[in-house]
C-alpha cells in the first residue's frame, strides 16, 4: 500500500486544494523525507497539520507544521 500525507487545516478538516502536491511513496521513510523538505510549501498552501497514512490506515498524526514558539 502506498504511503500518503493527508493535509488538514487547524481544525482537522481535510485540505483538498487541487494545486497542492499529492505524491504517493513506497516507504514511510520516503514520505517523511519528502515532508521534511516540503512542509513550508504546504504551510504556505493552507495546510496546518498532516497525518501519515498507509493505504487507508492512519499511522500517526495529526502533526502540526507550525514551528513551536
Amino acid at each position: 500500500m502506498p504511503w500518503i500525507w493527508r493535509y488538514e487545516d487547524g481544525k482537522g478538516t481535510p485540505v483538498t486544494e487541487t494545486d497542492l502536491p499529492a505524491p504517493e511513496f513506497p516507504t514511510q521513510a520516503d514520505a517523511e523525507s519528502w515532508l521534511g523538505e516540503n512542509w513550508r510549501d504546504l504551510l504556505d498552501g493552507g495546510v496546518d497539520q498532516v497525518s501519515l497514512l498507509n493505504g487507508d490506515v492512519v499511522v500517526y498524526g495529526p502533526m502540526g507544521l507550525r514551528p513551536a514558539g
